[in-house]
């Protein structure tokens, strides 16, 4: 019964602090707009850099880096506040999960954020560095060797079920921490599901390193 009154409360805090979402902020506050009617629809940092440049670059990766650093540490100590300290690493997984749904579906801006990639990666850092190593070094290589973000993203969210299970495979809540993962990597790659279909008929946008000039 603890457990349920404290995992409610951080499912809630968790959610809204993934729903502020750093590209939708900088560009309605810098420039008026919405990025999700730039570009390719996405508000995510990608997304962002290709519309507007290096310009407010680093204010979105500071909101996002923040709000999951913020979320899943506040999620791990609250468990252990409440529970015990056998509780910390699940309520860091427990927060990661809800912060990844509340980035791609923000119920204040429609339903409609980013990917979470920029999120999982530094939930990814949060959680475990083995993990992190890992998720992040499938992510970099693949996009550094084919110029595609979105088959690093998915390819290094798909790790994130695996290196959960071997790192952790010796403690109690194991399968708790693997459903949770498993989730939290199928929120991610669900929402690449475009980026997938792009990339199997060779449609899909390669990352360059400037802004892309909207049509006139």
């Amino acid at each position: 019964m603890i457990g349920l009154w404290i995992a409610l409360p951080v499912a809630v805090a968790a959610y809204f602090l993934g729903c502020v979402n750093g590209a939708i902020i900088a560009s309605h506050q810098f420039y008026g707009e919405d990025i999700r009617t730039k570009g390719s629809g996405n508000a995510g940092l990608t997304n962002f850099y290709r519309v507007y440049g290096k310009r407010h670059f680093l204010f979105v990766l500071f909101v996002d880096v923040l709000k999951a650093v913020i979320s899943v540490f506040l999620g791990a100590y609250l468990f252990r506040w409440q529970i015990g300290e056998s509780a910390f690493l699940l309520g860091k997984y427990w927060a990661a999960f809800w912060t990844i749904l509340g980035h791609n579906y923000p119920c204040m801006h429609a339903f409609r954020g980013g990917k979470g990639i920029l999120c999982a990666g530094t939930l990814l850092c949060c959680l475990d560095w083995r993990i992190a190593l890992i998720g992040l070094g499938t992510f970099a290589l693949l996009t550094i060797l084919t110029g595609y973000v979105s088959l690093g993203s998915i390819c290094g969210a798909a790790t994130f079920p695996i290196t959960t299970f071997y790192v952790f495979r010796t403690e109690d809540p194991v399968y708790f921490l693997f459903a949770l993962s498993l989730l939290t990597a199928a929120v991610v790659i669900w929402g690449h599901r475009g980026n997938i279909q792009r990339l199997a008929e060779g449609r899909e946008r390669k990352l360059r390193l400037h802004r892309e000039k909207e049509d006139p």
